[in-house]
């Protein structure tokens, strides 16, 4: 028996309206509610709570959220799956085309300033592009591609930003002996304040404590009031910064971006401070996975050694490794976005306002469609010769760590410039050997992996 979208049905009969997509069971939704959204939201979907992400590892929660996911498309079909949650339409997306169209189609009929995501970055940039509309969005939007330099592989002031990570990574490196996650994130800081605020915000660690303070409130979206004070406070800190940045960094990108002030530049700022923790993340993992997979390793290190300075900080095997790190352990596991008007998909509609659903983590670890799964495979991402990138590795698949479309990440390329330096940075002094509470097999790769808990031992080369 095959479902109206070709897939199978197993179970009980599909519950569906007269002209929607098929609905998922009380039951179903319930299970979508704790094996799905309940672990991503208990793990901290704005600030990590290290605590839970050490269980999802033991326990392998991202695990259960694939092979549920699986399972409702098993039953219910390829089309988008409706759930039964009260006060709220709520639907999944489970086709890979479906998920291109959904991208694709922003900011409609499928807006990126999704109702919770609204609710939980409003705590600490209202009005950043994430969750804006209309013409504020598209001048917002234009504004962080200036500042970003979107589009480019090498960054327009690539040489202050490349100079930064490395002499972080040496004194983060002198005379150790092995590289934990604390300090690791505390040198990540420091370079990040450098090139994001100037070199004058390097040790202004109160920055990133007001963003932690914002962003733990963040974490519970509706059910937490706006804490003002603290905004405030970091809006006053990073104009100090915006005003004494000098050329190099992105906060003088950004104001030389609007001249005429029509933007609130300083609320585009918390975003990149805020994805500037999972970048490391990325990067933590993508170290190991270079760790464990010597050929990986080897052939990243003889591409570092053809580059001899900033102008070429492609190192696209070192890229390769960041990409399938966040394809393997994607650090935005849901993918959120609001209807603007009713949508037609194959098995009927949904109405206008309705929350959609894009669960990365199961698309990048889907077996009937991703034959890497499980493995590492930075050849995902590069040209047959191993050369560059492949811009079109995730046009057949959904592959989208950084999602696609007008909304895809404007600092994807900001990203891999300032993870791979810091990778390469890293292998660079030292062979590394990852300490992790999991086993590690390239073969076969665990679906949680907290970057907490993984550290490495360094030895001189």
């Amino acid at each position: 028996m095959s479902s109206p979208t070709g897939g199978p049905v197993t179970g009980r009969p599909l519950v569906r309206g007269t002209d929607s997509v098929p609905r998922a069971t009380v039951t179903d939704t319930v299970r979508v509610l704790a094996r799905v959204l309940g672990p991503n939201v208990a793990q901290g979907v704005i600030a990590r709570r290290p605590a839970v992400v050490r269980l999802a590892q033991r326990w392998q929660l991202d695990a259960g959220v694939v092979a549920e996911t699986a399972r409702l498309r098993r039953r219910y079909g390829r089309g988008p799956l409706r759930l039964r949650v009260p006060g709220r339409e709520l639907a999944l997306v489970l086709d890979a085309e479906d998920v291109h169209r959904v991208l694709g189609g922003t900011p409609d009929p499928f807006t990126p300033a999704n109702a919770e995501k609204r609710a939980a970055l409003g705590q600490f940039q209202p009005h950043g592009v994430l969750v804006s509309r209309g013409a504020d969005r598209t001048s917002r939007r234009r504004v962080n591609e200036h500042a970003l330099d979107t589009g480019h592989p090498v960054h327009g002031d690539a040489e202050a930003i490349v100079a930064a990570v490395r002499a972080e990574v040496d004194g983060l490196l002198t005379d150790a002996d092995d590289l934990t996650w604390d300090a690791a994130h505390r040198a990540w800081r420091r370079a990040v304040r450098r090139v994001v605020l100037g070199e004058q915000a390097r040790d202004d660690v109160h920055v990133h404590t007001l963003m932690d303070r914002l962003r733990a409130r963040a974490n519970w979206s509706f059910l937490a009031p706006r804490d003002r004070r603290t905004r405030a406070a970091l809006r006053d800190r990073l104009a100090v910064h915006v005003d004494r940045a000098g050329p190099g960094s992105l906060a003088a990108r950004l104001r030389d971006a609007d001249p005429d002030g029509g933007t609130d530049v300083l609320d585009q700022i918390p975003q990149w401070l805020f994805a500037a923790d999972p970048a490391l993340m990325v990067a933590h993992r993508a170290l190991a996975l270079l760790a464990i997979d010597p050929d990986a390793r080897e052939r990243a290190r003889r591409q570092m050694a053809e580059v001899a300075d900033h102008t070429a900080p492609l190192l696209p095997q070192v890229r390769a490794a960041v990409l399938e790190s966040a394809r393997l352990w994607p650090t935005t596991p849901l993918i959120l976005r609001d209807t603007t008007e009713a949508t037609t998909w194959a098995t009927g509609s949904v109405p206008a306002g309705a929350g959609l659903l894009v669960v990365a983590t199961f698309l990048h670890r889907d077996e009937s469609r991703e034959p890497t799964a499980h493995r590492f495979a930075p050849e995902n991402w590069l040209s047959p010769d191993g050369g560059s990138l492949d811009e079109t590795a995730h046009d057949h698949r959904p592959l989208v760590p950084f999602s696609e479309g007008p909304a895809s990440c404007p600092g994807q390329d900001l990203v891999l410039l300032m993870t791979s330096t810091w990778i390469a940075a890293v292998l660079a002094r030292h062979e590394v050997v990852a300490r992790t509470a999991v086993a590690l097999d390239p073969a076969s790769l665990p679906a949680s992996l907290s970057p907490f808990d993984l550290a490495f031992d360094l030895t001189g080369r």
